[in-house]
């Protein structure tokens, strides 16, 4: 069965609520004041079944100007638009602002439906018909069928029901294979049942049993049942009004405007970078930080109005332009949007999400400017490099991409491929994928090579620089797993040389001056003079007169050059001393065959500062194994 989503349109008091019922018999005004007063206050909802295996879900609004918020929220994934016009009145204040709506909220086909056709003269009507007609002529709604009809006779709606079944043909039904999006419209609770949410589904499926999560709150909760068109079913698709019963959610933690999709998939966002289309009807002009209220789907939130390259926006023009949002909402790419006044109240203009998670833009910034045109035009390709490389020191994922571009996976990975093999983008991350514009990737580079120059710099005497410290370095917006393939990169550009876990320059020795050689003669001669209890750290600086910084680097080089044994991080021996220490415990070990802590001592007359770290020393040289409180010879 083909679902498609029908809704109505116009002026108070123009006959919607009549004409929904003289379709369907369901009369959709349900609440005690609706009845009193006679008008729609909320929207209303009924089915109407055709020949042909057709449904049309109907969704009512009301027609007073107080209640445009509410049409607003009703419009969302219309199909087709009854605009419903009294052949007595004709065209009135909300018939041109519902049509306004219509038309910024993307709505591409309809139906003019003149109304209380019986309360008038066939000349009259006549006139009508050609005003309406002439009216519409640069909307989209021109060259649409206009039905007269009489909702209190039922004169004409066989005729309108037979133009629905033609137009329902040429309607593509929405596709059930992308993500299920459910904007809600009504909040109630069922004895025994619990929370139950109502909406049109804009896109996707959602079956019994399925983990959702309820967005911008982030409430995850479970789908115990969904009924369509008031039927139970196991599944409701793209294109149906459903209702969903909601397991693991109070109702008081729902409200219209929320938006029930897959658990982890999508994240609300507090801007959206947009194509603007400010009506010619606003009066005034837009000021650039202009205070506006947003509609979309079923919410509406405070806004404001960031120009990227202009001061003002002209009653007409359009422009690329960023909406702040006074807090985070779900829009994706391509969702049409309505901008409102606050006071008066009054539709200014709407459009299309561009980038729903754009940085923040500087103004008149051209690289915003090219990157929106591509979002704009559709090219994949371009629009991925754009993203790409926009995404500066901090890369961007595929699933960033998706969120950002509206675009499948597929279809990512196949722009992808083209920017991959030419060099212009880098994966940098294997899981999630990551990548990085070769610019970015390249100064990267740059920053950690000038790293490496500046340590080895201010540190003559080191050999290198240790990895984890180098990878400390990286730009905090990085990634600090862009480290191995930035490095990886330097090696094969011979700008670096990985040795174990040192960063060194290539063909780079260590060296000192004449000053710093006298510095390690007299540290190598005060090691000898101690011998078994040589000086401590400390104790080298005041004879040294150098810092403890620089008593380790000389140490430290000096470890390397096979001159100093470094028993520990601030303990270091002359190398003939550990020789001596080595062959009485070898020696002891042979004739004993095990040794404890106080028998080394007795061995060595070391003190425990000094003994415990020798026989660790001895263990991590592979000489002896530690068992227990006590150490045998190695085999081998």
């Amino acid at each position: 069965m083909k679902h498609l989503i029908l809704g109505t349109a116009g002026h108070i008091d123009h006959g919607k609520t009549s004409l929904v019922k003289a379709l369907t018999g369901v009369d959709t005004d349900r609440l005690k004041e609706e009845k009193a007063r006679g008008i729609t206050i909320e929207l209303g909802f009924a089915h109407l079944e055709l020949p042909g295996d057709l449904r049309f879900g109907i969704v009512d609004v009301p027609g007073h100007e107080r209640f445009v918020r509410t049409m607003v929220a009703g419009v969302g994934g219309m199909d087709l638009v009854l605009l419903v016009i009294a052949a007595d009145e004709g065209i009135m204040p909300q018939t041109r602002e519902h049509l306004e709506i219509c038309q910024l909220l993307g709505v591409k086909r309809g139906i003019v439906v003149l109304s209380k056709k019986d309360t008038v003269e066939p000349d009259w009507l006549d006139l009508v018909t050609e005003e309406v007609r002439e009216y519409l002529a640069e909307s989209f709604l021109a060259g649409a069928p206009i039905v007269a009809v009489s909702s209190r006779t039922g004169d004409g709606i066989e005729a309108l029901k037979a133009e629905l079944t033609r137009m329902a043909g040429e309607i593509e039904q929405k596709r059930v294979d992308s993500p299920f999006r459910l904007p809600v419209d009504r909040v109630f609770t069922v004895t025994g049942f619990g929370t139950v949410v109502t909406g049109t589904l804009l896109s996707g499926a959602v079956s019994v049993g399925d983990e959702v999560e309820i967005l911008p709150s982030g409430i995850a909760c479970r789908v115990r049942g969904v009924q369509s068109f008031g039927s139970k079913v196991e599944k409701g698709g793209a294109g149906e009004r459903l209702a969903v019963n909601l397991q693991g959610v109070d109702h008081t933690d729902v409200e219209r405007g929320d938006v029930v999709v897959p658990k982890g998939l999508y994240q609300p966002t507090s801007a959206v970078d947009v194509r603007l289309n400010y009506l010619a009807s606003a009066g005034k002009e837009l000021k650039h930080r202009a205070t506006v209220r947003l509609h979309s789907a079923t919410y509406e939130v405070p806004a404001k109005i960031i120009l990227f390259d202009r001061g003002a926006l002209q009653p007409g023009e359009s422009a690329y332009v960023q909406l702040r949002l006074s807090r985070p909402v779900l829009l994706l790419p391509g969702d049409p949007f309505v901008l409102r006044t606050y006071s008066p109240q009054a539709t200014l203009g709407g459009g299309t999400v561009l980038d729903p998670a754009p940085p923040r833009r500087r103004r008149r910034s051209v690289e915003a400017l090219e990157l929106l045109a591509a979002a704009e035009s559709g090219a994949d390709q371009e629009r991925i490099r754009l993203l790409v490389e926009s995404s500066l020191l901090s890369g961007i994922s595929v699933q960033e991409m998706v969120n950002r571009s509206g675009m499948s996976a597929k279809r990512i990975e196949a722009a992808l491929a083209p920017l991959l093999s030419s060099g212009a983008a880098i994966q940098v991350v294997k899981e999630p994928r990551i990548f990085l514009g070769k610019d970015a990737f390249a100064q990267l580079k740059q920053k950690l090579s000038g790293e490496l120059h500046d340590y080895l710099e201010e540190n003559p005497m080191q050999e290198g620089i240790g990895k984890e410290e180098l990878k400390s370095r990286i730009p905090k917006r990085s990634d600090p797993r862009f480290f191995g393939p930035l490095l990886a990169s330097m090696e094969k550009d011979g700008q670096a040389l990985s040795d174990r876990d040192l960063v060194k320059l290539p063909g780079r020795k260590a060296g000192v001056t004449q000053d710093q050689a006298s510095v390690q003669a007299a540290l190598e001669e005060a090691l000898k003079k101690g011998w078994c209890e040589p000086p401590t750290l400390k104790e080298l600086c005041d004879m040294l007169g150098c810092s403890e910084k620089q008593v380790l680097d000389h140490a430290n080089l000096l470890t390397r050059e096979g001159r100093v044994a470094k028993i520990k991080g601030d303990i270091f021996y002359a190398p003939g001393a550990v020789a001596e220490l080595r062959e009485k415990l070898v020696a002891r070990l042979k004739e004993k065959g095990e040794i404890t802590p106080p028998e080394f001592r007795e061995v060595t007359g070391l003190s425990r500062k000094f003994m415990i770290p020798l026989l660790e020393y001895f263990d991590s040289e592979k000489l002896t194994i530690r068992m227990g409180d006590k150490r045998i010879l190695r085999k081998g």
